[in-house]
């Protein structure tokens, strides 16, 4: 029989995560979640980077997790925990760096890009506005991912670069300590398709930083305004369209069901339907779906819910397979 392997899940704590998430990340991660061994960690520290008012950092962390929660995470099944709440990982992360080539770091995405628009600006200073958390980012990643011994960290195709260093930087621990503990090398599991790339209120990516995003939780009359801002064209409501150039559509296919989208198709086709009665078909099916995850969402965010508690247990249960670890790698390198 195959050892089970371990899924690894960091979730970025940037405030309610929106339609285009659900889609691209919580969904296939709820799904991967009921076959696997799977953990979840809420990357708070990580967000130190960009997030300076600590009640909205605070809030942000409960909001996510409650809403993982209330899309259907098993917290008896996978662990959920904070990143914050393991200081294995930032021992491990004080390790990792000792034997990790500051000539990496230099390579990294984020890091390129952010001296890139310097130099777009005309700063003299290509390092200007880059902090060691940044910097660093790679490091405190890989450790976040070894640390737990994970075998499969699904991620977006844009982040393939975060894997291949945690792998890079776990050879390098392996080369010098191997004799004593050797890191399992981990790998990525890449989403297919482009079922992420939903479009906006405003006909772009869905994005946050486009502020065009729709947050699965709003309040009925806030999500019937924000699907009634979708862009559409002037054709009549008794003249065919093109269901396939319609972004309202586009969203439609992605959370109706087959039958439903079949019809509707059909009568856009036909002509006959106009575009406003297609927002109120898009509004009642994602009203459908996230309503009574909306409920299940507020009931989480009040103050004495159950949802600080489900975080102190994943973190319980997290910790133990953390020191499991850092034992193993303190013996390897002589810090007994």
């Amino acid at each position: 029989m195959a050892a089970t392997k371990t899924y690894l899940t960091g979730i970025q704590t940037s405030g309610m995560p929106h339609l285009g998430n659900y889609i691209g990340a919580i969904r296939p991660a709820l799904e991967a979640a009921r076959e696997h061994d799977s953990m979840y960690f809420l990357a708070d520290y990580h967000s130190l980077n960009s997030v300076r008012d600590p009640a909205k950092l605070r809030h942000d962390v409960r909001s996510v997790a409650a809403t993982w929660l209330a899309c259907g995470l098993d917290p008896e099944r996978t662990v959920l925990y904070r990143q914050s709440s393991v200081p294995e990982v930032f021992e491990l992360a004080t390790v990792l760096g000792a034997v990790t080539a500051k000539g990496l770091m230099n390579r990294a995405h984020a890091y390129k890009a952010a001296r890139d628009r310097n130099a777009e600006a005309g700063v003299e200073d290509l390092d200007a506005g880059v902090n060691m958390g940044l910097f660093n980012y790679p490091v405190l990643m890989a450790a976040d991912i070894l640390v737990m011994e994970a075998d499969i960290v699904p991620v977006g195709r844009d982040q393939r670069q975060h894997i291949e260093y945690t792998a890079d930087i776990a050879g390098s621990f392996n080369h010098l300590y191997g004799a004593g503990y050797a890191f399992p090398v981990p790998e990525g599991a890449f989403p297919e398709g482009e079922s992420s790339l939903l479009p906006g209120i405003d006909g772009r990516k869905m994005s946050k930083s486009y502020d065009n995003h729709i947050p699965l939780f709003l309040p009925e009359n806030r999500l019937k305004k924000l699907v009634r801002r979708i862009p559409t064209d002037s054709t009549p409501v008794e003249d065919p369209k093109d269901p396939d150039t319609s972004a309202v559509f586009q969203l439609l296919e992605h959370f109706a069901d087959a039958d439903r989208t079949a019809a509707v198709r059909k009568r856009l086709e036909a002509g006959g339907m106009g575009w406003g009665e297609l927002k109120n078909e898009l509004f009642d099916v994602l009203n459908g779906i996230f309503g009574p995850m909306r409920e299940r969402y507020d009931a989480l965010m009040e103050p004495d819910s159950e949802l600080d508690a489900i975080l102190e247990d994943g973190a319980e249960r997290a910790r133990a397979r953390a020191r499991a670890t850092m034992a193993k790698v303190r013996s390897a390198i002589g810090i007994a």
